[in-house]
């Protein structure tokens, strides 16, 4: 008898809320990678694949190695494709433990890997591209943690204003008067590892178009493991549903040992079909592959 060839790697996640990709992997206490390439931002590296190499920010949320593990190689790999140095944002209160990482692998490889490193305070931005913002929030989690909110700026002229010339505009404006509102619309929010509580009832969570949300725990006898381990459970998130505008909900860091069938039964039992409609498992390939024909399909018959 010859040995079985090694078993074949699980896929990447992938699903599409226009305009927006969601594609990575995240499976508990083994790797956590999403990225987000309309935003050129890739939440942990758990693992490097190749497809978030073109990220040019990766937000760390904290510093479990199912996080951070394939941080330093896409450091690495974006200078050796010639990308230009990467910009780690993460938690300040983590800084220095990121930087003694890197400095581990320069000294252990006898060179110097280029990388931004962006410590970020609680409620801190960083800008990602012109009038879009990456917001820290710290979370509650086993070792210092924070989520993110892309949140994108917008400027819109007050309704005793509209209709006005564009010369009365520009005299309004030359003489000091506010003539537009300052909006902010959260486009997509990150939690990472975190329990639930009033942190997730902030704007940038509750208001978010996209929230990626983990959920370890589904199991109805497992709500004391997930408070134990300070991670989210099914029965938290059908609380957090009823109070959020989402439209999209993508679920990861679902463990090994939870079937997904059972997983998306128990989101539907506990929270309803209205709002389990809104949930997705991104490691749900079968869902999701159906999913995306079904959008294939719609795109198709209105091409002209």
């Amino acid at each position: 008898m010859i040995p079985k060839p090694p078993p074949r790697e699980g896929a990447l996640g992938f699903l599409y809320f226009p305009p927006f990709r969601v594609q990575g992997f995240s499976v508990a206490g083994e790797a956590t990678t999403i990225t987000i390439p309309e935003m050129d931002v890739t939440f942990d590296m758990g693992f490097c694949p190749r497809m978030s190499l073109a990220s040019k920010f990766c937000a760390i949320t904290h510093g479990h190695m199912d996080h951070v593990g394939g941080l330093a190689y896409w450091c690495s790999q974006r200078n050796f494709q010639g990308m230009g140095p990467g910009a780690i944002v993460c938690d300040a209160r983590i800084e220095k433990d990121i930087r003694l990482m890197m400095e581990g692998f320069s000294a252990l490889e006898r060179q110097k890997t280029p990388y931004e490193l962006i410590p970020v305070e609680d409620g801190a931005e960083v800008e990602i591209k012109n009038n879009i913002a990456l917001r820290c929030h710290h979370m509650e989690h086993t070792c210092p943690a924070v989520g993110y909110a892309i949140v994108e700026k917008r400027t819109k002229l007050k309704d005793e204003f509209v209709g006005l010339p564009q010369e009365k505009l520009r005299e309004l404006k030359e003489k000091g008067t506010e003539i537009v509102r300052h909006l902010e619309v959260p486009q997509i929010a990150y939690t990472g590892d975190t329990l639930p509580g009033p942190h997730l009832l902030k704007d940038d969570f509750r208001k978010a178009k996209i929230l990626i949300a983990e959920c370890t725990f589904f199991d109805t006898d497992h709500t004391a493991r997930a408070r134990s381990g300070m991670h989210m459970h099914a029965n938290d998130i059908a609380e957090w549903l009823r109070v959020c505008e989402c439209e999209q909900m993508v679920l990861v860091h679902v463990s090994r040992r939870t079937h997904l069938g059972q997983a998306v039964r128990q989101i539907r039992e506990v929270a309803g079909d209205e709002l389990a409609a809104k949930v997705h498992f991104l490691m749900d390939h079968r869902a999701n592959k159906q999913r995306y024909e079904r959008q294939e399909q719609e795109a198709q018959a209105l091409a002209p």
